[in-house]
């Protein structure tokens, strides 16, 4: 994709021949400059808070606060954005003039960019600036000014170029706001070895007070504002205003460069490329007119490097020669309406199975859309990194279990549990002679996907990017998100080949597989890694995040889970780490 240059007012661009002693005179006398021209507006630079600039003032009271934090992100090898929000203290239509400042040192002595800008009304007094001429693989630390209020600092870094040996990422997804705290965001914040934070969307989620909820979500103080389901573009705005309120959340943006994408919960439910399964047109309006509003007010509110196609969130990042990571989207773009069970369960038995394999196995029927498969495919192609990394939404593993287990957790007639059908199972082998009649009927039943929303609903869609990757004989990882659980799996090709791997991330706080099941965890993690051949490794019960390394012998996925999201007193540890070596992707083994 295309790069746009900042159109920020900047008083100094470093070039790589500026030396640390010389930048920063030259940073000095830019400032005093700038001073200068606006008769005095701007502080002085340097360490410390100083009381900064002045312009947004009534008198001596500033218009605004910085109550939502900072955030960088979309780092490249000379860039990154910059992002914070100033909240008007009052009904005020204006602009708001701000002052940003990046440094190579956290107490500010040494600063290498600074400028200033402004925000309005119209992007929801957000600021993200744009930084350019940076120095690769180096930490930063920014800030923002406005008037008497300075903005906590923050930390980023730019990519790495060259030859590298080590990258590690941080992997979120789902963290629903009243279902919990978010301590998974807060013990990633406290690492000092991680490269980036990957999001792979439900950053935010749409719904309603008093639904999809923890109970005890009014004494945690984690209903939603506002109380109504969001369609709105004010509605998107007021959303994610309260999740970046949230102490944790900011934390983790303050500390390190954030790159994410949405999925279903920053639109609505189920989104696909023309409407969503929580979308009701007669009561809430053009689905377009709402798709337009959210992704608005999620570049507004993410640090995201906008196109000149706001629709278009689908980008690459190269961490020097080591990994490419390409992030794609799996919702807003191309894909197709999910395909659902009901009206294929309402045919005659002997059709059901055929019906459903033609449309999952269907070539017409899109996931990315053919013009982003056309740019991962080239991506794939240019790019010469050992790892190519697909940072992506829902799970591409095949995850097909016996019908009956899935009609079961669907509520519909024939359906037992997983427990029950492992037992039943257990006894085939065992003692066959016991088998009852409906036994032997129920272990006849076909393996149909558990959930038509994720790539096992568009198989003919994963078969084009699983040959595509092996084609080019890449090193594949799929990162994935959205089940709220954790998976480990091998990635194969309809014929069988082992084309690539899969690290699913848990949530940061949505619950789990379990609490839909009704199954003991340790219950439901033997059943499922008994009866998928692909998996090896799940956890359905704990909320987490993912740390993945990347060295040139191997990829290596640790799951990291919390004890609790009712509390901010918790715990972490490491549950599982699992690894794959080059050239060797169906060797997905424990590290």
């Amino acid at each position: 994709m295309s790069e746009r240059r900042p159109t920020d007012s900047v008083e100094h661009t470093p070039s790589r021949a500026d030396t640390p002693s010389r930048r920063h005179v030259i940073r000095q006398l830019a400032w005093a400059a700038a001073t200068a021209t606006l008769g005095g507006s701007l502080g002085a630079c340097g360490g410390g808070g100083g009381s900064g600039a002045t312009p947004a003032t009534t008198g001596s009271q500033p218009l605004a606060q910085f109550k939502h934090g900072v955030a960088s992100g979309d780092p490249l090898a000379d860039r990154v954005i910059l992002w914070t929000r100033l909240s008007p203290l009052s009904v005020f239509g204006g602009e708001i003039e701000v002052d940003w400042e990046v440094a190579s040192d956290a107490d500010f002595k040494v600063l290498v960019a600074l400028g200033k800008t402004r925000t309005r009304p119209d992007q929801d007094y957000t600021v993200k600036v744009d930084v350019t001429g940076l120095s690769a693989a180096t930490t930063y630390f920014y800030r923002f000014r406005s008037a008497s209020q300075t903005s906590p600092a923050g930390r980023t870094k730019t990519l790495p170029t060259g030859t590298i040996d080590s990258v590690r990422l941080a992997v979120f997804s789902c963290a629903n706001f009243p279902q919990g705290f978010f301590n998974v965001y807060d013990d990633a914040s406290q690492r000092d070895d991680v490269d980036a934070a990957i999001h792979l969307g439900d950053y935010i989620y749409e719904f309603e007070k008093g639904f999809y909820e923890a109970a005890t979500a009014a004494e945690m103080g984690r209903q939603v504002d506002p109380p109504h389901e969001i369609v709105s573009l004010k509605d998107y705005r007021l959303r994610h205003a309260q999740y970046k309120t949230d102490a944790q959340l900011q934390k983790l943006h303050a500390r390190m460069p954030m790159i994410a994408v949405w999925d279903d919960h920053e639109f609505s439910d189920d989104t696909w490329m023309n409407g969503a399964a929580n979308h009701d047109d007669a009561t809430e309006g053009s689905f377009a007119a709402r798709k337009a509003a959210a992704m608005q007010a999620y570049h507004e509110w993410m640090p995201t490097r906008v196109s000149t196609n706001p629709g278009i969130i689908y980008r690459s990042f190269a961490f020097g020669d080591l990994l490419a990571l390409h992030m794609l989207d799996t919702r807003a773009v191309g894909r197709d309406r999910q395909i659902a069970y009901a009206p294929l369960l309402a045919l005659p038995e002997a059709q059901f199975l055929p019906a459903l394999q033609n449309a999952i196995n269907d070539g017409k029927r899109e996931l990315l859309g053919a013009t982003q498969f056309a740019w991962l495919q080239k991506s794939l192609a240019d790019s010469k990194a050992l790892w190519q990394v697909l940072g992506q939404q829902v799970v591409m593993g095949r995850m097909h279990l016996p019908k009956p287990i899935v009609l079961g957790w669907l509520g519909k007639p024939g359906g037992v549990s997983a427990s029950d059908y492992q037992r039943i199972a257990a006894l085939a082998q065992t003692k066959p002679s016991q088998l009852s009649a409906a036994d032997k009927a129920l272990l006849a039943q076909p393996r149909i996907p558990y959930n038509l929303d994720a790539w096992d609903g568009y198989a003919a869609a994963r078969e084009k990017v699983l040959q595509a990757s092996l084609e080019l004989k890449k090193n594949l990882v799929v990162l994935s998100g959205d089940t709220h659980n954790a998976w480990a799996n091998v990635l194969k090709t309809d014929g069988g080949t082992a084309a690539g791997v899969e690290f699913a991330t848990a949530s940061v706080s949505s619950p789990g597989f379990d609490a839909n099941t009704g199954i003991v965890p340790a219950e439901l993690k033997s059943a499922l890694e008994s009866l998928l051949p692909d998996l090896r490794y799940c956890d359905t019960a704990r909320r987490g995040y993912l740390l993945v390394t990347a060295t040139r012998q191997a990829c290596t996925s640790e799951w990291v889970q919390v004890s609790t999201v009712s509390s901010t007193s918790y715990s972490a540890r490491v549950d599982a780490s699992w690894r794959v070596v080059p050239s060797q992707l169906g060797g997905l083994v424990k590290a």
